[in-house]
């Protein structure tokens, strides 16, 4: 069907998916919308192409993916621009966003053998006449949905680590930067065109839901809650594993003892980037007493320097059309709740683009702290001191990353932050770190990405035992005695029985 076509909100035509700028409704790109018929043949063609890439074994795979790595690197220019005009993201934005999806990839490919490959693991007493030997067996084909928001970065996170282990990829990238990943795609079988080992298939939600229900050996999903729980349901069908990350409503806490110039810092950059669209940006500050005012003070200041527009502003559109309403749901919402607008406000929602907007005075139970804005807004709010900031920033089913601010107590006030990741003094910055998984609690999802973590996550766990001696104390046969069964419990009693 064709339809009125807002920019930036995909559009099918005939058998086309039509993609278009935010920001100035210019055609991107026009991708074959998949059938449920296409997903299945991709996922049939990637399953062959997958044993032919576990082939290769972890040398071959790795100089592959470092070649990959390199275009990417060499082409840095190329995409960042595609970046920016499909979804409208700062092409600066956009260079930080591949710059840290080229370093997954690099460590990704680097340590998959140290991490997947096959090792010895030591028995224990009952067994000593076994040897252990443990390896991770790729999946065959894994699924990949990507979101809108990251558009490279996010998806890679998730590819990466799948190939690197030594499956096949179908990837179905969002349907507002269909583009994107198309071209992370070809990019791919410029370097491997031996065998379609990561693939694209297009289209709206029902395409996801034909992935997930493809027969792939395992789902990964990027996106919102409400989202990731259908994606569960429909894996659920046929008992295929999924790797969920959801929505994040992360907090930042600032203590007594916190720089806050820093903290300003900081918090501008983590609820403000890529327009606030960002599944861990901060959307929520508890600043303890004393430094509270201050701390509004610089953010304020730092936020009202930053430029909205198209072309060379720090804040760029806002990429899905009908976040808009959300966002300016939320600050209405709060404002009428007694919230003040100590930047921006009501007014700040211009479509295409939101300005900055920091609430202060804000009730808890207010939609703009308790759901996930995904715009350029932060409520930043007074508590008497730190254990107060935990519990709040703790009060929500959420559970991504988070940022706590501080000297003395800043690391066991971030132990204690439900999340999965947290960031002491500074933001964002787990997201970027290689060698640690990504990935929440709660509503914000479960399983990890990047890290030692993110390996095993596309790998299957197998465990083979080996004979290598006669048993001294047989128990595991219908052969054993009265005399091996006293062994055995004089044994246990000697090894396990003290105090």
């Amino acid at each position: 069907m064709t339809a009125v076509h807002v920019p930036g909100t995909p559009v099918i035509e005939g058998d086309r998916l039509v993609s278009t700028s935010p920001a100035t409704g210019a055609e991107a790109g026009r991708f074959p919308v998949a059938t449920p018929e296409d997903v299945a043949r991709a996922v049939e063609r990637a399953r062959a192409a997958g044993e032919w890439w576990a082939g290769l074994g972890f040398t071959g795979r790795r100089e592959r993916l470092l070649r990959w790595r390199g275009l990417l690197a060499r082409r840095i220019e190329e995409l960042a621009e595609l970046v920016h005009v499909e979804g409208g993201k700062p092409v600066a934005d956009a260079i930080v966003e591949i710059l840290t999806a080229i370093e997954h990839i690099d460590w990704a490919a680097r340590n998959a053998r140290r991490v997947l490959g096959p090792r010895r693991v030591r028995s224990r007493l009952i067994l000593a006449e076994f040897s252990g030997h443990l390896e991770y067996q790729p999946y065959g084909v894994v699924g990949v949905i990507g979101p809108w928001n990251y558009p490279v970065f996010t998806p890679i996170g998730s590819t990466a680590y799948a190939l690197a282990a030594g499956n096949a990829v179908v990837f179905k990238p969002s349907e507002y930067t269909p583009a994107v990943g198309q071209w992370l795609v070809d990019a791919f079988a410029e370097v491997v065109p031996e065998q379609p080992v990561l693939t694209a298939v297009h289209g709206l939600g029902d395409v996801g839901a034909a992935l997930c229900r493809s027969g792939v050996g395992k789902l990964a999903f990027t996106g919102s809650t409400a989202t990731a729980k259908k994606v569960m349901a429909a894996c659920a069908e046929s008992l295929t594993p999924v790797l969920l990350e959801a929505g994040g409503k992360d907090a930042m806490i600032v203590d007594a003892d916190a720089d806050l110039d820093a903290a300003a810092e900081a918090c501008v950059w983590g609820a403000l980037t890529n327009a606030g669209q960002t599944c861990i940006g901060i959307e929520r500050v508890y600043a303890v007493e004393p430094v509270y005012d201050a701390f509004v003070d610089k953010v304020v200041a730092r936020a009202g320097r930053l430029t909205v527009g198209a072309e060379g502003a720090d804040i760029g559109p806002i990429t899905m059309p009908s976040q808009l309403d959300v966002i300016r749901r939320h600050i209405d919402d709060a404002v009428a709740a007694g919230g003040r607008a100590v930047l921006g406000g009501p007014g700040a929602v211009q479509p295409p683009y939101v300005h900055p907007t920091v609430l202060v005075d804000v009730p808890e139970t207010s939609a703009a702290v308790r759901e996930e804005t995904f715009g350029p807004t932060l409520t930043i709010s007074r508590v008497s001191d730190a254990d107060e900031a935990v519990r709040r920033a703790n009060a929500l089913s959420y559970g991504l990353g988070g940022s706590v601010f501080g000297r003395k107590r800043a690391v066991a006030i971030a132990r204690r932050l439900r999340s999965g990741m947290a960031s002491v003094n500074s933001a964002l910055t787990f997201a970027g770190m290689s060698t640690l998984p990504f990935g929440g609690v709660g509503d914000s999802g479960f399983g990890r990405i990047h890290g030692e973590d993110g390996l095993r996550e596309f790998g299957r766990a197998k465990s083979i035992t080996r004979r290598r001696a006669r048993s001294l104390l047989p128990s595991m046969t219908f052969e054993r005695t009265p005399a091996d069964v006293a062994r055995l419990v004089k044994a246990a009693k000697v090894m396990y029985g003290r105090r």
